[in-house]
């Protein structure tokens, strides 16, 4: 049997593993690691300028493409507990994700030995296991279960925890004969997915929410093929976005009280049935309950036992993952369908095609300076149906999920529940760094951009191209406008008088931080854009700047200071707070155009 060091056996795991792209910063407690690393020659790996900013990229490169597990690696002691946000963000939207750091030697644990904390109790309720492994023969044993835990059932991150000792302790391990453990995934029985298609037919305004599980399960496909068969309207809810083409006909629009649609809802309310499939019901879908379930049917489908009836209880409730339910609910179609037994859903379906129609919101403003919704209108125009867009929270990405458009299922990456400020940019260099010659446009307000501004030396350094759309208007804007309620604008403003900044044209007096000299500073290349006549020829040079340099492309965007995007507590009470389109010329770029 082979003899090698523990961190030797783990790096040749990965590899078998298929998890071969690292993001960290070395340090003493997980050099033996590195070492390993260097040795295989097969993990290639980005040096982060900050553990959070790593743990975000593994998080993005896990994200942009089925399959993909992103690797975080970092030190003891502040380097895990760095990890704890990206951990946070990857579990709450259940993304697999492996967390490895360094510890103090087994002898000294629980002896306050410099950098040693219990990251594996700190880590514990944002993972599917965090374990600090004391012997060196169980390290294989442990990859091992944490790459099947990733995988089985809702995935989700796992971080493992390395004290300096065990890493370097010798230990037999044959890597050639190593296997990965199968991943557990329930699949519903025939008899309840024909239960649930059955209720369905039942229904006279029948509606698919289509949620992040099925594109985690791969079954977009099949969800296209079960909507149609049925003739049957889908709601994408926002980790779903993607599964289904915004351009179909049978796509209905988001549902919600901020990153929804006004047709999306207005279907929604004339529903008498609901099945959700892999969705959690997030509350920003939902709104109010009692407006959201009254007087509709409801079918839950979920992979995670724990999700049926955690916020409300479905009439019918099925564990299954989404893929093995879609498929199998395909198979009853068409036997309904062979019988005679389908509805014809097409009136339906027409008046939610209608309603998509009618029910814009306008983005063709001209105003100096910029409105928000302007800004997107040039993106749909400039970015095509490709992009793969790249945002967390903010009103940026309230207002980019009302007003973009999605096409393609994981186009659309967000950390739709943490919602962290500061994940954007990270997150964007690992989804470059996942598709090197992917269209990818990251989208952020200037507070989240200022939270971790420095990785972008990162995607000049490691030639991580992407475009960078920055709207700023020196505001904490969501929190500004939430602050409405208390009749008070406090402590929201970033705004100031830059000392190293002229005030010739050009420059944008008082918004305070240069984020176009900073951006430069750090490698990359920026543009600043005050002319909505100017958006599109900005964004067309800065996607032939990241061809040329093959580093992110800044696009600074100096918007008006208050703008307030619609929102409300409820799907029947949202506010708009801008003019709304009456014809296409005010939303050009719809993805239905007013007559």
């Amino acid at each position: 049997m082979p003899r090698m060091r523990a961190v030797d056996a783990a790096v040749a795991i990965l590899a078998k593993e298929g998890a071969t792209e690292a993001f960290g910063l070395p340090g003493a407690a997980i050099n033996p690691f590195y070492d390993a690393m260097r040795q295989h020659g097969g993990i290639h790996h980005v040096l982060a300028r900050h553990v959070e900013g790593a743990s975000h990229m593994a998080d993005g490169y896990s994200r942009a493409e089925r399959g993909n597990i992103g690797i975080c690696i970092g030190t003891s002691g502040p380097a895990g507990t760095d990890m704890i946000t990206g951990l946070y963000a990857a579990w709450a939207d259940s993304i697999p994700m492996l967390c490895i750091t360094g510890q103090a030697p087994v002898a000294k644990l629980d002896k306050e030995d410099f950098q040693a904390v219990d990251i594996a109790s700190i880590a514990a309720p944002v993972t599917k296991l965090a374990k600090t492994v004391l012997e060196a023969s169980q390290v294989p044993g442990v990859f091992q279960r944490a790459f099947q835990l990733m995988r089985s059932g809702r995935p989700g991150p796992v971080l493992i925890d390395l004290p300096i000792d065990v890493q370097m302790t010798e230990i037999e391990f044959d890597p050639e004969t190593y296997q990965p453990l199968a991943p557990e995934r329930p699949e519903a029985t025939r008899e309840q997915v024909a239960r649930a298609i059955d209720m369905l037919l039942a229904a006279e305004r029948p509606l698919i929410v289509a949620g992040g599980g099925i594109i985690n399960a791969g079954a977009e496909a099949e969800l296209v093929e079960l909507a149609e068969t049925l003739g049957v309207p889908v709601v994408p809810t926002l980790m779903g976005w993607g599964a289904i083409p915004d351009d179909h006909p049978l796509t209905a629009g988001m549902v919600g009280i901020q990153t929804s649609h006004r047709y999306g809802n207005a279907t929604f309310l004339e529903s008498d049935f609901v099945i959700g499939v892999g969705n959690r019901w997030a509350n920003r879908h939902t709104g109010g309950l009692k407006t959201y379930t009254e007087g509709r049917t409801f079918v839950h489908v979920d992979i995670e036992p724990t999700q049926v009836g955690r916020v409300f209880a479905p009439d019918y409730g099925v564990v299954s993952d989404a893929g093995a339910f879609l498929r199998t609910a395909l198979e009853v179609a068409a036997e309904r369908r062979a019988a005679g037994q389908l509805k014809d859903y097409s009136a339906w379906a027409a008046s939610a095609q209608e309603r998509k129609g009618k029910l814009q919101r306008k983005t063709h403003f001209t105003e100096i300076p910029i409105k928000p919704q302007r800004v997107y209108e040039e993106m749909n125009k400039a970015f095509g149906r490709d992009t793969v867009y790249v945002t967390t929270i903010g009103l940026s990405q309230i207002a980019g999920a009302q007003l973009l458009h999605t096409y393609h299922p994981r186009h659309w990456i967000n950390a739709g529940q943490a919602g962290p400020l500061g994940w954007t940019g990270p997150a964007a260099l690992g989804v470059s760094r996942a598709l090197p010659e992917g269209n990818v446009v990251a989208l952020s307000g200037d507070y989240d951009f200022q939270f971790m501004l420095e990785e972008l030396a990162v995607g000049a350094q490691h030639h991580l191209p992407y475009v960078h759309v920055v709207v700023n208007n020196a505001y904490l804007g969501l929190i500004r406008q939430s602050q409405r309620a208390f009749e008070m604008d406090y402590h929201v403003s970033l705004a100031f008088d830059n000392i190293n900044m002229s005030h010739g044209d050009g420059e944008p007096e008082g918004y305070g931080v240069d984020h176009v000299k900073v951006a430069e500073a750090l490698g990359c290349k920026a543009i600043r854009v005050k002319d909505p006549e100017d958006l599109g020829a900005a964004f067309a040079k800065a996607q032939a700047m990241t061809a040329e340099f093959r580093v992110p492309v800044v696009v600074e965007v100096i918007l008006e200071r208050v703008t307030n995007i619609a929102m409300g507590a409820e799907l029947n009470g949202v506010n708009e707070f801008e003019d709304l389109a009456i014809s296409a010329e005010d939303s050009p770029t719809a993805i239905a155009l007013l007559d």
